[in-house]
């Protein structure tokens, strides 16, 4: 259902909102779904259902211009990202059954549970690798079996974690990545063009039965887009080198935070 809701003062605050999203979703290698369903639902008051559809189409055309810069830099691994998308699509039809049958309250709770969960396994990914590197170690190659297991398994987490809270799933994407030792640039890049694949199939699965807000979509797509036009071009100019490691860190503190305060509010 599609539906224009009156503009409340809140909602001045959704197109900066948006370029936040966009500019910090292409550079960590997500839509920036993820930081969306908090500002809409704790700061905005959306109903967290309403809040979830609307997350997923507003995350749209972040992740399109998103791919395409980052595909015109290079930064997308088409082999790995169709894997990890095919596995998405089963998990997006099935996350959008789940939203379908739990609360409102019940989606808010799960949602940092989750956040957390996931920020602990980037930590524990992270910290080991630090660990071999400082010992001198070589990245252990990952075999053919395990890759496909971690593609197979993240990937259709991420679009199980798209359909239900309609947050992108960006953060099962790049945890099984960066268990795969790809190199950062090129995990954000391809991230984003899994991501993409995923809300398609999310917003499809959610069109039917979920209420579609248009006045806020189009608030937060004004600096979204922007947002995400800058962002590639941004990450091009970054030295990353030996900061890999602080990045994945500050990410997962971030996750950790937004989902302790989903949880209590």
């Amino acid at each position: 259902m599609i539906e224009f809701s009156e503009i409340q003062n809140s909602y001045y605050i959704l197109p900066l909102a948006g370029f936040l999203v966009g500019l910090f979703g292409t550079i960590l290698g997500g839509g920036g779904g993820f930081f969306l369903l908090p500002v809409l639902t704790l700061l905005i008051g959306v109903p967290a259902q309403t809040a979830v559809i609307t997350s997923l189409v507003a995350t749209l055309p972040i992740c399109l211009v998103g791919s395409l810069s980052h595909f015109h830099k290079g930064n997308i691994d088409f082999r790995i990202g169709a894997l990890f998308a095919l596995a998405g699509i089963a998990g997006a039809f099935f996350g959008a059954e789940i939203t379908r049958r739990i609360s409102a309250e019940q989606l808010k709770i799960s949602f940092g549970i989750y956040s957390m969960a996931i920020a602990l396994k980037i930590v524990w990914d992270t910290w080991r690798r630090k660990q071999e590197e400082k010992n001198g170690n070589r990245l252990n190659e990952v075999s053919r079996f395990a890759k496909k297991t971690k593609i197979s398994f993240f990937g259709f987490l991420a679009g199980t974690i798209t359909g239900t809270f309609g947050i992108s799933g960006t953060a099962p994407v790049l945890a099984g990545m960066f268990s795969l030792n790809i190199p950062l640039k090129l995990v954000i890049g391809t991230s984003l063009m899994v991501v993409l694949s995923n809300t398609i199939f999310a917003v499809s699965a959610h069109f039917l039965v979920g209420r579609i807000d248009i006045t806020l979509i189009s608030l937060l797509t004004v600096g979204s887009i922007v947002g995400a036009l800058i962002g590639p071009r941004f990450l091009s100019k970054i030295e990353i080198g030996n900061s890999e490691n602080e990045v994945r860190y500050l990410y997962a503190a971030v996750m950790v935070v937004l989902g302790i305060i989903m949880i209590v509010e």
